[in-house]
This record gives structure tokens, C-alpha cells and sequence, in this order.
């Protein structure tokens, strides 16, 4: 709070003036003050969607915030995105987001930093590896709301039938799914490289094979050996073999693909904390282990974090900083966490966790987290990199792809895009 006020200050004693400090911040002037926020809808049915979390929070938030009303607005994850660049496109942007990419909106000056918001117990509480990623310039824009890792998941009952153990190595998973295919399983090996989120797909192959979206120094290495390998194997040894079932990966999407897992229709593929939940509840044995590589388990895994973010349109910062302190604390955190099955993203709530014996079937993921690799969200050329990997990975693998034609296309994309940055 101290850091919200030093302006404050400073601009009082520069203008010989006198004022009563209220529960407005400076930029809002006196009087009741809305909040307008948008978020991404987390469930997959009316039961399970996230507009109850939020519309709690909000009240939660309004009673001991006299003054401040919060307008919750939840949108599709599919569609949040795009809708809140629309109302920033129509000058109407909301005073808090949360959805799925901030640069462009940090970079075009639009957005709040954490310094201008944040009391300093809520920012040095988040986790470093996703605070790290949030920043642009330096800077904290992007605050990690949740966060989740992934491993790769199978069908304990569909292995026990075929008489084959959870595979450790790329060898592992090909003469596992051929056994499964064996056994007329649908998917042996689901592989979404669909438009929906093939991106998260992408970048666990490469991380599996030793390679990412990004060299040591950050510059995008989407076309490196390492990486053109791994979807040679993927398009010789997998698709090439018909181990990933009737649908061509290009055409897949993730949902999809879990929806057929839940089904008992997929052996294995690589998911995340919710999926877990979803199978469980229709009686699928679910294993779990970390993600194959090339001659044992990857060491690392892939981290996927949404994003908090405050704009400066409508000035309402002081009320903003209020907003996310209340919603950064242990038990708000922690209730998000616990109903969709993600990883709390403070240091706090992550230590209640690991403690917390009801959550040990998130441990994996929550131990994965510090060491995980996260997409390059801190380029505001990441959005239409994404963009380009969404529409042309599938290609990769097709019978007459070419791997090294399609990253290297899909990198001069996102060369290109950081160029005209």
C-alpha cells in the first residue's frame, strides 16, 4: 500500500494542497467506483463454470471494500482473449483481465506495472519462475493467476490389458501404443496438434527431444536440429504408424483428445491437473508419469500460467491494487486451485499444498512447477507466433509433411513478428 501512495504524497506537497485519503485511489477521484473485470471461464458446463468463483470473490470483496463495486463479466477461454482486444480496440478496455497474454497490451502502455498496484507482501509472494515470465522491460505486468504443468497420462486399465508398463523413453511410448493399437484401442497415442492448443503440444515434444521455442538467450530457435528431429521421430514413428488414431493430428484439439481419454478411448497423451479430475470422475484408472524423452524421463516439463493484468483506461489504480490483494490471498487463491485443479501460483499457497494430504494427486505437477520451461510470453510477438504454430504444425506430421519446411516457415514467422516489434 505504501508504494500506491508515495505519488500521492509527492503530488500534495508539490501543490501546497491538503487531502483526505479515502478508499478511491488519486486517479478516480471521490465517490463509489466500479470495477469492470473479465475473465476466462475455466469449466466446462454451467455447474462448473467460473462465473460463481468470481461473482463470490466479487461480493467477498465489495462487503469489506465499501465503495467499490466489482462487474464480473466470464467469458469463453476460447473467445476472452480476442474480446478483451475488441473492448481495448473500441476504447472500452476493462480495468482487470484475466486471460491468456498481456505483452502487447504492457509494450502499447495500456497496462498497470505490479510496482503501481501491488502491496509488496502480494508481489514478492508469487512464485519466481512464473513472476519472471511476466515481466516485460523488466517489469511486472503479466500476474501469474494460476498455473498448471504437464505429464504424460495413461489408461491404467487399457495398459494392464495389453500387459505393457508406463513408458519411460520415445521407444517406450511407439511399442506401448502398438500394443494398444493391437488391442483396437481408438487413440494408442492421442496427439492434438489441432488449432485449439497445439502449441502446448508443440513445445512438449521439444522439450521432450531437448530442444523449446527458444534458445539460451531467448531468441526463437523454433527450426533448431534438436527440434526438426523430434518431429521427424513423431512423424515416422507415431502418426506415420498409425498409432494416434482416426483423427490426423492437425485436426485434433486438445478438448477433444480429453474428452476421448475420459471416454477410455485414448491409451496415453500428454494432460494436465484438470483432466486428471475429469477422467477420475468417469471411472478411468488414471497413471501418471513425467514426460518421455529420447533415452529416459525429461527432466524438465512444460508450465503453462494465466495471466491477471490492470489497465490504465479508466484510472481507477487504487482501487485496482485493492482488488488483487484481496484476490492474491492464500484462501481465494487456494479456492480457484482447488476447483479446477491447478497450482496455486504464491509461495504461500504452494507450501499449503505440498502440505495438504487431500492434494497429494498434485504434487507431481505442483513439484514440476519451479523447474518448468513456460512459453515465451514476455514477447509481444509470442501472440502471432502462437498464432502461426496453431495453423501449420499439423502439417509437420501428415504423410507428405516435411518437418524441416514447416518449422523453418513457422520460425521466419516469429522471427518476423519480433522484428516488426
Amino acid at each position: 500500500m505504501q508504494r500506491r501512495l508515495v505519488g500521492l504524497t509527492a503530488a500534495i506537497a508539490a501543490l501546497g494542497m491538503t487531502a483526505t485519503l479515502s478508499g478511491c485511489g488519486t486517479d478516480s477521484g471521490s465517490g463509489d467506483v466500479t470495477l469492470k473485470l473479465v475473465a476466462a471461464d475455466y469449466g466446462t458446463d454451467a455447474a462448473s463454470s467460473s462465473e460463481k468463483y468470481w461473482s463470490d470473490l466479487a461480493g467477498k470483496f465489495e462487503k469489506a471494500n465499501p465503495g467499490i463495486k466489482v462487474d464480473v463479466a466470464v467469458h469463453s477461454w476460447k473467445d476472452v482473449d480476442r474480446d478483451v482486444a475488441a473492448m481495448v480496440k473500441a476504447g472500452e478496455a476493462p480495468d482487470i483481465a484475466q486471460i491468456g497474454a498481456y505483452a502487447d497490451y504492457a509494450k502499447a502502455g495500456k497496462l498497470y506495472t505490479a510496482d503501481e498496484t501491488l502491496a509488496i507482501r502480494t508481489e514478492s509472494n508469487f512464485l519466481p519462475s512464473l513472476s519472471d515470465a511476466g515481466k516485460v522491460d523488466g517489469s511486472l505486468y503479466g500476474l501469474p493467476f494460476v498455473a498448471s504443468t504437464r505429464l504424460l497420462f495413461y489408461n491404467k486399465g487399457l495398459f494392464s490389458d495389453a500387459g505393457i508398463d508406463a513408458p519411460q523413453t520415445w521407444a517406450d511410448i511407439q511399442s506401448d501404443a502398438a500394443a494398444l493399437k493391437a488391442r483396437e484401442v481408438t487413440y494408442p497415442f492421442a496427439l492434438p496438434l489441432g488449432p485449439e492448443e497445439s502449441q502446448a503440444e508443440t513445445l512438449m515434444w521439444m522439450l521432450s527431444g531437448g530442444g523449446g521455442y527458444t534458445d539460451d538467450i531467448g531468441n526463437y530457435d523454433i527450426d533448431s536440429v534438436a527440434n526438426v528431429q523430434t518431429f521427424r521421430w513423431l512423424k515416422n514413428n507415431l502418426v506415420g504408424k498409425g498409432l494416434t488414431g482416426p483423427v490426423a493430428p492437425g485436426k485434433l484439439d486438445r478438448e477433444k483428445a480429453f474428452e476421448a481419454f475420459a471416454k477410455g478411448e485414448v491409451g496415453m497423451l500428454n494432460g494436465h491437473p484438470t483432466l486428471m479430475q475429469e477422467a477420475e470422475k468417469k471411472g478411468i484408472d488414471v497413471g501418471m508419469v513425467p514426460l518421455p524423452g529420447r533415452d529416459g524421463p525429461t527432466k524438465g516439463s512444460m508450465g503453462v500460467a494465466d495471466w491477471m493484468m490492470g489497465f490504465k483506461q479508466n484510472g481507477h489504480r487504487e482501487e485496482i491494487g485493492k482488488f488483487l490483494d484481496f484476490a492474491y490471498t492464500d484462501q481465494n487463491v487456494m479456492a480457484f486451485a482447488d476447483q479446477y485443479d491447478l497450482l496455486p501460483v504464491t509461495g504461500s499457497a504452494s507450501l499449503a499444498m505440498e502440505s495438504d494430504g487431500k492434494h497429494e494427486a498434485l504434487h507431481d505437477f505442483l513439484a514440476a512447477l519451479p523447474n518448468s520451461t513456460l512459453y515465451p510470453f514476455g514477447k509481444t510477438s509470442w501472440a502471432r507466433a502462437s498464432e502461426s504454430i496453431k495453423e501449420k504444425i499439423g502439417g509437420a506430421v501428415e504423410p507428405n509433411g516435411n518437418p524441416e519446411s514447416v518449422l523453418a516457415e513457422i520460425s521466419g514467422l516469429a522471427r518476423q513478428a519480433e522484428s516488426a516489434e
